[in-house]
């Protein structure tokens, strides 16, 4: 077994879902962190949520990040475990205006 701390970077992310990483069937894949940044000058919200089954599971619904500020989802001693096909998933109230950094561990 092979453990890989990876990370998923989407940029400029909008009002259309985007889907930073699916789990993998023969991959272990744990959460240990996700920062989201607002890169506009107004305040924006955002949502993260699991995608399982077809089924929307948030984390964070409308969870408002201020101009020039971020929002951190895990770190410390909060991890997310994902099962084989969930989506781990993100969206913002304005066109092009969050970062997102997703930080996974990975067991092969």
């Amino acid at each position: 077994m092979a453990n890989t701390f990876t990370r998923y970077i989407n940029r400029n992310v909008g009002t259309s879902p985007v889907t930073m990483v699916t789990a993998a069937s023969s991959t272990q894949t744990t959460v240990i962190g996700l920062t989201a940044s607002n890169t506009t000058s107004s305040p924006i919200t955002v949502d993260v949520y699991l995608v399982v089954s077809a089924a929307n599971y948030y984390l964070v619904k409308s969870a408002t990040v201020p101009v020039g500020g971020s929002l951190a989802l895990f770190g410390a001693d909060g991890k997310l475990v994902l099962n084989t096909g969930d989506a781990f998933t993100v969206v913002a109230s304005a066109a092009t205006s969050a970062d997102f950094i997703l930080s996974v561990l990975q067991i092969t």
